[in-house]
């Protein structure tokens, strides 16, 4: 990626050089938008039951992993991180025992969110595809329902990703190498090793060649209706039969979106003779995919790159696949 390290490793982005985003949602679902003050001020921070030793906060992630992206990209201007949150953990100050709920006051009640998903964008290094600005957006997802914190301090899991926002509708371009879904550390230190470990490692040539070559392949509407079918029938295959087939993670209410926005989506539907580019395609997966929980979104996203390069391959070469009826 040619990324250039800052040895200036105690150097901090102040939150008052952070613009602040404006733009639709990233991921929809149940979730709520926050601010990082929020989470910061607001917010309670989970602890191990059995010795007391707080876990890593949202705000802590968040705020590492701008750090980082400061400080290998040499930059002091972000967009103001988006954050999504769902799964509110409400309680109150010791107090307030006892207290009716339509009686509390404000500062005696308590909250965390049990999970928690961000994205920063970095509109400085950009790209266009098929018309479309993509900008690099670096975030990481936290579910607190995946750590045990009615033991003892343990390693905590972290989910980090890097890959192309589309400024057009907020969709997340994640490809298998840009993703991490099963980040284990101990320490805010650790944490943000592997965050460095992952933007350094991360091949963005490689990524926009393949996302660039999805615009030059292309389905009927024969083909489409074709894979639509296929994509329904699957989740009813038995194990034996989906052996051979790419495991597609989509489920009815996400593919009947799909279908939904092939006639209708003001930026990726069909043309005037029913044809739909695999770019396109891509994105109606992708804005599918925002209805996933925050703890199933990464991973959904990198399904779906995967599942449109697996049909990109079959259309360039001409070799069968399961989901897709080749025009001989």
């Amino acid at each position: 990626m040619n990324l250039i390290l800052n040895d200036n490793v105690d150097q901090i982005i102040e939150e008052s050089e952070i613009i602040i985003n404006s733009k639709s949602n990233f991921i929809e679902a149940n979730t709520i938008k926050v601010e990082l003050e929020h989470l910061k001020n607001e917010c309670t921070i989970p602890v191990f039951s059995k010795d007391n030793e707080s876990t890593i906060s949202h705000y802590e992630f968040i705020q590492s992993t701008l750090e980082v992206v400061h400080e290998i990209l040499n930059y002091k201007n972000f967009l103001k991180p988006e954050i999504r949150t769902s799964h509110v953990i409400k309680g109150r100050i010791p107090s307030a025992i006892g207290k009716p709920v339509k009686d509390l006051l404000e500062h005696e009640k308590t909250i965390y969110y049990e999970r928690m998903a961000f994205v920063i964008e970095v509109p400085e290094i950009s790209e266009s595809i098929n018309g479309n600005k993509i900008n690099l957006a670096i975030g990481g997802v936290r579910a607190y329902n995946q750590e045990n914190l009615f033991s003892k301090k343990t390693i905590e899991k972290f989910k980090i990703f890097i890959g192309f926002q589309n400024s057009v509708c907020t969709n997340l371009c994640i490809s298998t190498d840009g993703l991490k879904e099963d980040v284990r550390v101990s320490s805010i230190y650790e944490l943000k090793s592997k965050i460095y470990e992952l933007i350094n490692s991360y091949n963005r040539q490689s990524h926009l060649v393949k996302l660039k070559s999805m615009a030059d392949y292309s389905i009927t509407e024969k083909q489409f209706a074709h894979l639509i079918g296929k994509m329904k029938m699957f989740g009813h295959l038995s194990k034996q039969e989906k052996q051979n087939i790419f495991p597609l993670n989509m489920n009815d209410n996400q593919i009947s979106i799909i279908v939904k926005n092939y006639y209708e989506d003001s930026n990726f539907s069909k043309n005037n003779y029913s044809h739909i580019n695999l770019w396109m395609l891509y994105n109606l997966f992708t804005e599918a995919n925002k209805s996933s929980y925050i703890d199933q979104n990464l991973s959904r996203n990198v399904n779906a790159y995967e599942f449109i390069n697996e049909l990109s391959y079959s259309l360039k070469n001409n070799t069968p696949n399961w989901f897709l009826h080749l025009d001989k």
